[in-house]
């Protein structure tokens, strides 16, 4: 397990996490304010949530702002980088969190659209906020990241095939980034309790989470995980721009 950032040690950097107003995003953005960094809390339609961790965090002494935006909808991802930009002038830390797939009532496209498309999209509309010393962290899992050597359960492979179709397309930007003086890591992890992902997932198989538990030894939970992400904003890069977090010997 990572340890905690040391208090302190974010003081005066700017943090924006995508897909925070609840569950990994959340306790990622408690942890950098923890930290002494001033967070933005972006979300799609659970404002409640995202004021009240607003408060908590502010609490900390750190500025917090909220700002409602769909990662899918251009314009709205252009209104939310000109906020940050107008109230902290810039980005130091962007998490790419958000994430989704398996909701109802979408559009058969809507997987790739969210997490590929909108991946690139919120990274390439920040660039001009992102100076020399920032980092971007894309938050992925195992069943994602490895989906072309291990499959997983049909329920997820639709997600798993587009959030790694993301993963491809912004490893792509690693060289633009580089030349920028951007760094870049993914996070991904094993199956994770307690998030909305491994809910819908029990739901279409029941006895998937206690599976895959037995499988592994151990899952992390939403805390745990959102540790290894905080962390991963400011340890050192691994050579393949890849941190692993979680039993990966089934995957390969």
């Amino acid at each position: 397990m990572s340890q905690p950032l040391a208090p302190g040690s974010l003081a005066g950097k700017r943090v924006l996490v995508t897909g925070s107003s609840r569950g990994i995003g959340a306790d990622t953005v408690r942890y950098l304010a923890e930290a002494g960094a001033d967070v933005v809390i972006n979300f799609r339609n659970k404002a409640p949530r995202a004021e009240k961790l607003a408060a908590q965090v502010r609490e900390l002494g750190v500025r917090a702002l909220v700002i409602g935006a769909d990662l899918t909808d251009a314009d709205s991802v252009g209104t939310m980088y000109a906020e940050v930009e107008r109230e902290f002038g810039g980005l130091d830390i962007l998490v790419l969190n958000a994430s989704g797939g398996m909701e109802s009532g979408m559009g058969e496209d809507y997987a790739l659209l969210l997490n590929r498309d909108a991946q690139v999209g919120a990274l390439q509309r920040a660039l001009p906020l992102l100076g020399a010393g920032s980092r971007v962290v894309f938050v992925t899992s195992h069943q994602a990241h490895f989906i072309r050597t291990t499959p997983t359960m049909p329920e997820y492979e639709p997600v798993a095939l587009s959030k790694r179709a993301g993963e491809d397309a912004l490893r792509e930007l690693i060289p633009d980034l580089t030349e920028r003086g951007i760094e870049f890591v993914v996070v991904s992890g094993d199956m994770i309790e307690g998030t909305i992902t491994a809910t819908l997932l029990e739901r279409a198989n029941p006895g998937a989470i206690a599976s895959r538990r037995e499988s592994a030894g151990k899952l992390y939970n939403v805390g745990e995980f959102a540790a290894e992400i905080a962390r991963a904003a400011v340890d050192p890069i691994p050579e393949d721009n890849t941190r692993l977090v979680g039993d990966t010997t089934d995957f390969g």
